[in-house]
């Protein structure tokens, strides 16, 4: 009976919402990834190898992000930067967040694998005259990802799929969509249910996408 009763057809007449809120979704893991993981190279490079100053802020800045939950640190970008004099649009505190909360995980990823890197490795390296900045970015930096890619890869689909909480500020993403969409065909349970199975078919490609790119160009020439 209930199954009768479902209408897919009212919500998939909003496609045009619903490749908006993908496209969207997509766009703001796709700025966040690339410069989450600049910024957690950053600082896992700081906390290994930088001054006792910069350490000492890095671990702040990691530990105070991976223990507030991220819907807190969307709204005091949106809502409480404005308070300061800077007011962001819905967009841009989205990325910020997800920046933010992207580069402070990866930081303890990455620093995880920095710290594998055999030290005989470093010291030869050293011998062959080479600078700190040239051994971390051409001999600790690629094996290192190579032995935290996966994880990195899934906690670029869990930011991902935390984006979902950015319709909250306005920003136009999936789970905005899927709201707006029910909210005027009140379809509710057909219209999360389609937002579920777009989200997780979201999740599969970038993660075989990412898996693959990693593979294909960033390990090409540190095979393990």
């Amino acid at each position: 009976m209930m199954l009768n009763a479902l209408d897919f057809g009212a919500i998939l007449q909003e496609w045009p919402l619903l490749l908006k809120g993908l496209a969207w979704t997509l766009g703001l893991t796709t700025v966040s990834a690339v410069l989450g993981l600049a910024l957690g190279i950053a600082a896992a490079w700081t906390r290994t190898e930088g001054p006792g100053l910069g350490r000492a802020l890095m671990s702040v800045y990691v530990e105070l992000i991976r223990n507030t939950p991220f819907i807190v640190q969307l709204f005091f970008i949106f809502f409480g930067l404005p308070a300061m004099g800077l007011r962001l649009s819905p967009e841009w505190a989205s990325i910020i967040a997800m920046v933010i909360n992207l580069g402070a995980y990866s930081a303890e990823i990455v620093r995880a694998g920095i710290q594998a890197t055999p030290r005989g490795q470093i010291e030869a390296a050293l011998s062959l005259a080479m600078t700190r900045t040239h051994i971390f970015l051409r001999v600790v930096l690629p094996p290192a990802l190579q032995r935290v890619w996966p994880a990195l890869v899934s906690q670029i689909i869990i930011v991902m799929l935390g984006s979902a909480v950015c319709g909250q500020i306005a920003t136009e993403e999936l789970s905005f969509a899927a709201n707006l969409i029910q909210s005027r065909n009140f379809r509710a349970f057909e219209a999360f249910i389609l937002a579920t199975g777009l989200y997780l078919a979201l999740a599969v490609t970038v993660r075989e996408v990412l898996n693959r790119l990693g593979r294909r160009f960033l390990f090409g020439g540190h095979r393990g």
